[in-house]
């Protein structure tokens, strides 16, 4: 699937990854390879993806929101 992640000053990430952990408003969850479409909040805390290389990239978040539709991830975060 394919990730973005945006914050008000510039793209931290763009591209393909195997699955994302995301601290979500009720609690973590997951998104994997063709998830069912989702949007939800974010609140605080460390958001970490795994690419297409099983290499694992952590970023820390103040909050946001993330999208899921069509294999297609992005996230606006603070």
């Amino acid at each position: 699937m394919f990730l973005e992640i945006i914050t008000p000053d510039k793209k931290l990430f763009s591209g393909e990854v195997k699955s994302i952990l995301l601290p979500g408003s009720d609690g973590k969850f997951g998104i994997l390879d063709k998830h069912a479409p989702i949007i939800s909040s974010l609140k605080k805390g460390t958001l970490k993806i795994i690419d297409t290389q099983e290499q694992k990239q952590t970023f820390e978040i103040k909050g946001g929101v993330v999208e899921m539709l069509d294999n297609k991830v992005i996230i606006l975060a603070e």
